[in-house]
């Protein structure tokens, strides 16, 4: 099983290879996602990170609260976007 984490506050400059870098020392990460703005395509300073069960506690648990770049993460499980209704 893997779970999906959400990581915030993350510094404008974060990379993938980074976050990936950070979260690779708890356990296997199978994929990181930085989102970025729709229209300007610059980083929205958020992300997910998903990787398997134990490590995921464990690097919540480890990274929430730490200086990352300059910046105090903000990191915990990712909850299921709730449904939009759609805009009429």
């Amino acid at each position: 099983m893997s779970k999906n984490i959400y990581v915030g506050n993350l510094p404008w400059s974060a990379t993938e290879d980074e976050v990936r870098a950070a979260f690779e020392a708890y356990g296997e990460v199978s994929s990181v996602k930085l989102i970025e703005d729709r229209e300007t395509g610059r980083p929205r300073g958020f992300g997910f990170v998903e990787m398997e069960d134990a490590g995921a506690l464990e690097a919540i648990e480890n990274l929430d609260g730490k200086d990352f770049g300059g910046r105090a993460l903000k990191v915990n499980e990712a909850k299921p976007r709730p449904e939009r209704r759609p805009r009429w």
